[in-house]
């Protein structure tokens, strides 16, 4: 069977870093497996132990995940001992997230997993295209 083509989706930048997302995905999945985290838990680990006593509504805003999507993304860090959420003292509203030690032990054993992640697509498309790729995508990051 012949393969199919992509018309237009082959001309398409957006297309190719949609693409490229799939297998970044696979790739940092892969290496998360072992620890049974995905990359979704990866990231709300990481902006908890930069901003500890976070609030739950400002991480699924930076993280672009939906209110619902986040409270159970981290109903599970919670129980795993990974995550302790506690109402705020400000607003008793609103939830506060901290690292428990045992959160922030995995999330130092994650990191060297998520740097090999990067490696990898060092290695796939060359260390310059690498690195004026991260360059050129860091005007997107923040954008929420």
């Amino acid at each position: 069977m012949k393969p199919l083509d992509l018309g237009d989706l082959s001309q398409l930048l957006g297309y190719s870093i949609r693409r490229a997302q799939l297998w970044i995905f696979k790739e940092f999945s892969r290496q998360l497996a072992a620890f049974e985290i995905s990359p979704a838990q990866f990231s709300v680990l990481c902006v908890i132990d930069a901003n500890p006593g976070v609030n739950q509504l400002a991480v699924a805003q930076l993280l672009s995940i939906e209110r619902a999507g986040l409270g159970r993304l981290v109903d599970h860090l919670e129980a795993r001992g990974l995550v302790r959420r506690t109402a705020s003292a400000i607003n008793r509203r609103y939830y506060v997230l901290y690292l428990t030690e045992a959160g922030t032990a995995l999330l130092g054993r994650l990191r060297p997993a998520a740097a090999e992640s990067d490696k990898a697509l060092a290695a796939k498309i060359g260390p310059r295209a690498y690195k004026e790729l991260q360059r050129a995508l860091s005007v997107f990051v923040g954008d929420a």
